[in-house]
């Protein structure tokens, strides 16, 4: 029996479509952010990042919806979008002031971390064009009804950005919602972006608006517990000691609550340093829990966009095979792999997600 009731591939434009911000990625390699003297530039957004790896991983057809000033940095993150093959025609174009006072590229600085080290992220994106966007500027009814999407991704980075961004996020669950379009949400509680406009108090006014329009919900621990409320009584409210049964008991009490998610995962990491840690998964779906492989003590370069790219491999299971399990297989599978590489968007091939989700090893390929 099908998980989810998804629109036919042939009637629609695009398999897929995300929501969000993108910003350029500052990476000093193996430096530190206020030693370096260079940085190499990636493009990266939570939202983004889940349609590029379903593009150059797992072929499917992509576009992102965002906005951008009318300028060369501007145009720069295009041409990354476009060397990852996601659709472009629905970025907006904003005039640029000349300065950045009225708009602007979100900016991510971003160390990778080391051993005891761990990875630190810091943003400069205010006042960047995506957080301006407002309710009424995007044709969702062409977009979900003449073209065709048979899922949107979406989620609270981009929600948290500023009011109209949140507006924005509900007009958008909202018009999927009335064509037939599967709803999936991150959670991706920050809680940098959310500290000077209202802390977890906002944040959770502010997801559990949306929630109720949310078909697949992603999140840890820490993001169910900040961003909806949920919590396990009586347990320590560290990810390592809580998977696997209390995270089962908070998904019990976020679906008796929400009867609208027919999926909620999420990975499981226990951080042994940044640069090891055991990873997994987990997916509730139809009243049942589907559980990815454990792989124990998993090297990594760059842990940036792990969770980003199971939200992919998630997705690509249940748009190719509607099966819970295989879908959280190709979830854990392609987020240890993109892991392996810089950056925040995934390098994994189809071949090499297969191969690891059917038991494969890093045996030199000849």
């Amino acid at each position: 029996m099908p998980t989810l009731p998804l629109r036919p591939a042939d009637q629609c434009a695009f398999d897929q479509l995300s929501l969000g911000e993108i910003m350029l990625r500052l990476d000093p390699g193996e430096g530190r952010v206020r030693t370096t003297r260079e940085f190499k530039v990636w493009e990266g957004g939570g939202e983004y990042n889940v349609a590029r790896g379903l593009r150059r991983c797992f072929g499917l057809r992509t576009a992102v919806v965002t906005a951008f000033p009318e300028n060369d940095v501007g145009r720069l993150v295009e041409d990354f979008i476009l060397q990852g093959g996601v659709d472009t025609r629905f970025i907006q174009w904003v005039p640029f002031d000349g300065i950045g006072r009225n708009t602007r590229v979100g900016l991510n600085f971003t160390e990778r971390g080391y051993g005891v080290r761990g990875a630190v992220g810091i943003s400069d994106r205010a006042n960047s064009a995506a957080s301006q966007m407002r309710p009424g500027q995007v044709d969702w009814e062409h977009i979900f009804g003449k073209l065709g999407v048979r899922w949107l991704h979406t989620g609270g980075i981009y929600a948290a950005l500023s009011e109209t961004t949140a507006a924005v996020v509900l007009e958008a669950v909202q018009a999927a919602k009335r064509h037939g379009t599967i709803v999936s949400y991150d959670l991706n509680y920050r809680p940098s972006l959310w500290k000077s406009i209202g802390g977890q108090k906002k944040a959770q006014e502010v997801n559990r608006a949306l929630a109720p329009f949310i078909d697949v919900m992603i999140g840890n621990e820490e993001d169910f517990t900040a961003c909806l409320g949920f919590a396990v009584p009586g347990v320590d409210h560290n990810l390592a000691n809580l998977e696997t049964e209390a995270f089962k008991q908070m998904i019990a009490q976020a679906v008796k609550e929400f009867p609208n998610f027919k999926v909620v995962a999420t990975t499981l990491r226990t951080v042994k340093s940044a640069s090891v840690n055991d990873w997994g998964a987990i997916c509730w779906a139809g009243g049942q829990f589907f559980e990815a492989e454990l792989r124990q003590d998993l090297w990594i370069l760059d842990r940036v966009g792990g969770g980003d790219s199971f939200a992919s491999g998630l997705i690509y299971g249940f748009l190719q095979f509607n099966d819970a399990q295989k879908a959280v297989d190709y979830g854990a599978a392609h987020g240890a792999l993109a892991m392996t590489t810089p950056g925040d968007t995934s390098m994994a091939t189809l071949k090499e997600v297969e191969a690891l989700v059917g038991g494969g090893s890093a045996r030199v390929q000849r």
